[in-house]
């Protein structure tokens, strides 16, 4: 009976994971650049962004038993007290919440490598390797810390990240004023997702206009030299 409990609320759980996901990403188009809602020019909303990253793995240490969980993107346990395993961020928060597992904190959110991290930063001109979701990631688990999830160091943590999104915004800032009349792409590696669609939207615009402006001077130039040729023809036949 106990055990039929644990699966009815795992029950309940993804079930409400499937209700969350139509409300957010099926009842509607998705909002574009320049569309309504707060996205401020996003091609998504940051709550869009952090939903997305709850599919990332965490490393968990269950305290009961429990067979596979069969889901539509794969099979998740089994469950072994005392035996870590891998499982979704959303998994691994909700069942913190109901208190059957301990969350480990993943490698990169230490102190020590977030250090290391930002002094490479600052001495390189180029972004460093960072989890794709690290944004997403590192504030759904510090809001978890209420439920119980042990994170060391949680301030500093908090101000090295910061520091990291500094640098790494400053980067950015710096590289759109490189942008020139020669430019008809930008790449930018190892750019995470919160980054990349807050300056996406910016950077697409900013092209564009360039193109547009570029395409304006070089008609302009042809206009002006097909006016010298008609010019430079009546002058001659004059003369004949």
């Amino acid at each position: 009976m106990l055990w039929a409990v644990n699966w009815f609320r795992f029950d309940l759980l993804l079930e409400g994971r499937l209700l969350v996901l139509l409300g957010r990403c099926g009842t509607g188009p998705l909002r574009m650049a320049g569309g309504s809602g707060d996205s401020k020019g996003a091609v998504f909303l940051e709550s869009e962004i952090e939903f997305i990253a709850e599919n990332e793995p965490v490393s968990i240490v269950p305290n009961f038993r429990s067979d596979a969980l069969h889901l539509h993107a794969g099979d998740i346990g089994p469950f072994r007290p005392q035996i870590p395993l891998q499982v979704p961020l959303w998994l691994a928060i909700a069942l913190k919440k109901r208190a059957k597992c301990s969350i480990q904190p993943p490698p990169w959110l230490a102190a020590d490598r977030l250090t290391e991290i930002l002094e490479a930063e600052r001495e390189n001109e180029g972004f460093q390797p960072m989890p794709f979701h690290f944004i997403e990631m590192s504030q759904l688990l510090f809001s978890a810390e209420k439920h119980g999830v042990d994170i060391p160091d949680t301030y500093k943590l908090r101000a090295l990240l910061q520091d990291i999104r500094d640098v790494r915004f400053n980067k950015i800032h710096q590289g759109l004023k490189k942008l020139g009349s020669a430019t008809n792409a930008v790449k930018l590696v190892n750019l995470s997702a919160m980054e990349a669609n807050l300056v996406r939207p910016f950077f697409c615009t900013a092209l564009k206009e360039v193109m547009r402006r570029e395409a304006a001077a070089l008609a302009q130039q042809e206009e002006t030299q097909g006016q010298g040729q008609q010019a430079g023809q009546s002058q001659g036949g004059e003369e004949s």
